[in-house]
């Protein structure tokens, strides 16, 4: 078996060890005789990873009584919708941050239901350079909720300190980010996540929800979509994609192997800085257009001098066995995206093949 390196945006690379477990049991879950796709959702042996599920999420982030982990269907985009059904109440606006292509996504879907206003952004000059500081910030105060996408893996941005929204519930899409280090959870209402970047596969969506905000769920909504009824449901009242649940367990197991989310920071912190390093100590040939303070760390991206030669290193990284690095469509350029299960090790092969791309196309 010869695996390459999978710097792909998402679906994304996992642990190698969550990987082989799956697959060493995938006949036999456990000794029951079947695998876990065929095991019913309501089962035992199912109920045993749920639960696992939820509570190594708790441990990991240290999350409080006062929220519950919620299972759901339909990604990061499905809650663009759901979270203003849900959140907004009658007649009430909501403001959002706006960082990029997902919070625009996220911000035209609540106004398709609902008032919704712009409370701040990171545009310069028609680009997202950057994420606003709290100072950048008009927050209405009245609002139902604010929202903020945490990581931009589009345009390689991330905030590195959260909004104070005083007593407005603080709204996070985290798909890209989520568990990249500690965060205090008891600052946010609602944080979701689409499992397939940095916690599994694709087909699941991680809701950390606070409790008594589930009581806003209006029933003019259809009862499968509103918080309400995955919280009193836990998650079970229809079948979720199991499968996808106990591969964000065995990646959970995998955090918590290495130390969970401190010793996340510390080795995503240690791969940011080769990629960075190596493209401030060459500007003539690497350009960033991210301003520094607002660097992404999951999902760097840089330019090279010329079109041509992004397209050459793309393809000659992918020659010496390593894929994904291709920037989003929409803006084009270099991005190996880095999340918790990429190894420092594959950075740094990285780092040393595009060091003499470089040298030898300067």
């Amino acid at each position: 078996m010869a695996r390459v390196i999978n710097f792909s945006a998402g679906p994304a690379t996992l642990p190698l060890s969550a990987l082989e477990y799956a697959q060493q049991e995938f006949l036999d879950h456990e000794g029951t005789g079947i695998s876990l796709v065929e095991h019913s959702h309501r089962g035992a042996a199912y109920a045993k990873v749920h639960e696992e599920t939820k509570a190594l999420f708790r441990e990991l982030l240290d999350i409080p009584e006062t929220h519950e982990v919620l299972f759901m269907q339909g990604g990061a985009t499905g809650q663009f919708a759901l979270a203003p059904l849900n959140l907004r109440g009658p007649g009430r606006s909501v403001d959002y941050i706006m960082t990029g292509t997902w919070s625009k996504k996220a911000l035209a879907e609540a106004r398709v239901t609902g008032q919704a206003r712009v409370a701040g952004t990171g545009e310069v000059d028609g680009k997202y350079i950057r994420v606003p500081k709290q100072a950048d910030l008009e927050l209405d105060p009245d609002a139902a909720y604010v929202h903020m996408t945490t990581n931009n893996t589009i345009m390689g941005t991330q905030f590195h300190e959260f909004p104070e929204t005083g007593d407005v519930p603080l709204v996070a899409d985290m798909s890209s980010d989520i568990l990249w280090r500690p965060i205090d959870v008891s600052k946010f209402g609602l944080i979701y996540a689409g499992a397939q970047k940095n916690l599994g596969p694709a087909g699941i969506t991680v809701l950390i929800l606070r409790k008594d905000l589930a009581e806003r769920s209006p029933g003019t909504i259809p009862n499968i979509f509103r918080y309400k009824t995955i919280l009193a449901g836990n998650s079970l009242q229809n079948t979720i994609p199991t499968f996808a649940v106990y591969m964000v367990r065995n990646v959970l197991r995998w955090v918590k192997a290495q130390g969970g989310a401190p010793a996340m920071e510390k080795r995503n912190r240690e791969k940011a800085e080769m990629i960075y390093g190596m493209i401030d100590s060459n500007p003539d040939f690497f350009r960033c257009p991210v301003e520094v303070d607002s660097r992404s760390v999951m999902n760097p991206v840089f330019r090279l001098p010329s079109e041509d030669l992004e397209k050459k290193l793309i393809a000659d990284a992918a020659e010496a066995g390593m894929v994904g690095i291709k920037g989003h469509r929409s803006v084009g350029g270099i991005r190996p995206s880095m999340y918790n299960a990429m190894e420092p090790g594959s950075v740094q092969t990285f780092v040393d093949f595009t060091k003499a791309f470089a040298a030898a196309n300067s």
